[in-house]
Order: structure tokens, then sequence, then C-alpha cells
């Protein structure tokens, strides 16, 4: 963002405000659009100036936000964008980056369906050109994957049964904490709900995956 016209910078700090509901504290803007704090604030008056619902909380979790009455239109994508979006949702399924590919997937058809015609083909011919050359992430089950999207958007325990290094399977009761990924591994950081300590799986090394409808 360094270098970027005020005019242009207002047009994404209002994007970056639409796009989230919490609060975001003005030293993390200026950081993000590589400006003083100074310059920030007078960013964030011009936006109010604009008649932006623009509010700011005192305390933890506080910061700028945008007013939760406030309904924001639909979001468009230009034709760039889409294609962006499109392409990276494509390498992030096909080096198994992810585990949440029937979100993914489901989103970027979304995201083509937007697109005009003469754009899909265009699209098409650009993605034809591109060759991702990599080391896959190691292959889980794709029972595995739903049930662990499931858990993760929902803040749900899993009961998995895990093949550890030793080559002998167990079953964990546990609460998906946080997703880390490597370029050949996905790791699954969680809570283990029986031993009440912190473990963390390989993803590919769970057989089975059961979310459960309850807290335990």
């Amino acid at each position: 963002m360094r270098g970027v016209k005020r005019t242009e910078r207002l047009f994404a700090l209002a994007e970056a405000l639409r796009a989230r509901r919490t609060g975001v504290t003005a030293e993390e803007l200026a950081e993000r659009f590589g400006v003083s704090l100074r310059t920030m604030y007078r960013d964030l008056d011009a936006l109010r100036e604009a008649e932006l619902p623009l509010s700011a909380e005192r305390g933890r979790g506080g910061g700028y936000a945008l007013d939760r009455a406030y309904s924001l239109p639909p979001v468009n994508f230009d034709v760039r964008e889409a294609v962006v979006l499109l392409v990276l949702g494509r390498l992030a399924t096909e080096l198994r980056l992810v585990p949440f590919t029937q979100t993914l997937g489901s989103a970027l058809d979304k995201v083509r369906a937007a697109l005009p015609a003469a754009a899909q083909r265009r699209l098409d011919t650009l993605s034809r050109s591109l060759t991702f050359v990599g080391i896959p992430a190691q292959a889980s089950h794709e029972a595995v994957r739903r049930a662990v999207e499931t858990a993760w958007f929902e803040g749900r325990p899993l009961r998995i049964t895990y093949l550890g290094s030793d080559h002998v399977l167990s079953v964990r009761t546990v609460r998906l904490e946080s997703v880390i990924l490597e370029r050949t591994t996905t790791f699954l950081q969680c809570h283990d709900l029986e031993r009440d300590e912190p473990r963390q799986f390989r993803l590919h090394r769970i057989e089975r995956a059961e979310v459960l409808d309850a807290p335990t």
C-alpha cells in the first residue's frame, strides 16, 4: 500500500473495514497501509465526514469498526480480482494446503458464476497457462476433511481415530484450536479433552473423525 494515492487508500480502507465487524486499531491499520499513525487518524476522520458509520471502542477487543446495524451492499468483484481468487483457490486445492475443500469449492463456484461468459473463457485460458510445481501435502480422507471442516467452523469437538508414529491406532476426543499449514503436512493443534492437555495431530494420519453433537 505504500505510495498509493490518498483517494485510493481511502477506498481500500473502507473496504478493509467493510470486511470485518470486529474492532481493529488505528495502529494495525497504519501498519497495513504503510502510513503514519497521524495519517491514519486523518483518513478515519475523512471516512466519518463521508458519513461512513464508523465507531471506536476502547479496551480489549476494541478498535474501529462499522456500526453493527449498517447494511452492506453485495460484494462485487472485478474480473481481475475474481480470476486471482479462483487461481489461488485452485492452488490451495491441488496442493492440499487446506482441509476445507468443500466450502472452498462452493465459494469458488459462486465467484466463477458471477463472471460474464467472456471472463470465464479468459479464466479458462489463464488457468491452462498455469502449472503448480511443489510437493503436495499428504493426502487425507475426504470424510475426515469434512468432519474437521464442520468442527472448525462450528466450534464442536471431534472424536478421532489416529495412527501414531508407532503405527498403533488410538481414539481421542479433542477440540480443534488451530490449523497449521506446511508445504507437505497439515497439522491440527488440538486440546485433548480426556487428558486435558494440548496435542498436535497430522491430518493425514487421522483414519476416522466424528463430529460430536454436544460439548464434551
